[in-house]
């Protein structure tokens, strides 16, 4: 049996690994690595554990630091892992440093890359993910890509001819979790300081943790601000990035929080409509995206999640991440800006649920045998 090195390090990954492994296994000995990347239970070991991921062979424990000295100390590590494993193939996902670290290391060791989620990009250099991306693409010997759009960036840089569509792990995931979701599992959630919160009949679920959104005080208010315009409550699990920034903001407001639940210093802290929990699982949040009104999010997991369940999004960002999603106000772009934000969540969507342009959720299928026919 060939041996597949897959390579995951941060919170979409596990994700998709939890589809993609449980066909891969089926026809490979496959030897999982952690780089570490999210490292705390909440962005990680909760993934492993709900999702039923085996465990990794190996944990690097390599987070933190810039983005040069998070890549180097990956690579290096990586590069020892890999001489010792000695795999047929290298599998990664999406656009971290994990990701590039690990294709960097294989392809220097003439280990062939899959690259799974191929082709995405943004036009701008600027996005640390944008260079992962593009420098994985380029080195891997398979790219397998999610949606038509990606594959013909692709083939419009030259490597058509090492690319294929398979379609979206991540929508084999959000289809497979949300018919085991049971409907009473999450009715309570925790508050960032360790409380319990009732979940609210009927609530929108905003996610925001870009730098370019959570980097000043005054974007981070106004998009705060918005939530707080808003006819219902809001639920926003608290990225560990910028959780002491919301915290601290909150507090200045010192408005009356509604939603706790026996906690009374809770009462005098704020944003009023703004419930701010710690990060969730995956399960959680496909929960929480299956019954919302709308999402709000700079994720572009999450807003490819919220078109899967039919549910309107406005992306905070300047760039469009999935363009597919981009059809009849489905999913609008909006400003770190109050006014922008509201406006936008105003327009009234059209589903047409015909339009499947992530595939038919059987990725996982088509990854493991491109796999399979490339090294045949």
């Amino acid at each position: 049996m060939k041996k597949i090195c897959t390579v995951i390090g941060a919170r979409p990954q596990f994700i998709k690994l939890s589809v993609v492994s449980r066909v891969l296994r089926r026809e490979f000995q496959e030897v999982l690595i952690h780089t570490g990347q999210h490292y705390d239970y909440n962005m990680s070991g909760v993934f492993f554990q709900e999702l039923g991921i085996p465990e990794p062979d190996y944990n690097l424990g390599i987070s933190g630091g810039s983005h040069g000295q998070m890549t180097g100390r990956m690579l290096a590590e990586l590069e020892n892992v890999l001489q010792r494993e000695a795999p047929d193939m290298l599998l990664v996902f999406g656009d971290t440093n994990s990701t590039m670290a690990a294709a960097l290391a294989a392809v220097k060791l003439h280990i062939p890359v899959c690259h799974v989620e191929a082709g995405n990009r943004m036009g701008s250099l600027e996005n640390p993910e944008e260079v992962n991306r593009i420098v994985t693409d380029h080195v891997s010997s398979l790219c397998l890509a999610c949606t038509n759009t990606a594959l013909e960036f692709l083939e419009r840089e030259g490597i058509g001819e090492r690319s294929r569509l398979t379609g979206d792990p991540m929508y084999d995931a959000f289809l497979y979790y949300s018919e085991r979701v049971e409907d009473q599992e999450y009715m309570e959630l925790e508050d960032i300081d360790g409380g319990p919160v009732r979940l609210p009949n009927e609530f929108y679920y905003m996610t925001c943790h870009r730098q370019e959104n959570t980097d000043t005080d005054e974007k981070l208010d106004q998009i705060l601000q918005a939530m707080d315009a808003l006819d219902a409550p809001v639920v926003y699990p608290v990225h560990p990035r910028n959780c002491g920034r919301a915290d601290r903001l909150r507090l200045e407001k010192g408005y009356r929080h509604p939603l706790s639940v026996d906690r009374p210093s809770q009462l005098e802290k704020g944003y009023r409509n703004t419930l701010l929990v710690a990060p969730v699982g995956y399960r959680c949040s496909v929960f929480l995206v299956n019954r919302a009104k709308k999402i709000i999010t700079d994720s572009g997991g999450l807003q490819r999640e919220a078109f899967f369940a039919g549910r309107p999004c406005v992306t905070v960002f300047d760039r469009a991440i999935w363009p597919e999603t981009m059809v009849n106000h489905c999913n609008q772009l909006a400003r770190p800006n109050k006014e922008d934000i509201l406006s936008k969540l105003e327009a009234v969507p059209f589903f047409d649920f015909k339009y499947r342009p992530f595939g038919d959720g059987h990725s996982a299928e088509k990854i493991t045998e491109a796999i399979t026919n490339f090294l045949a």
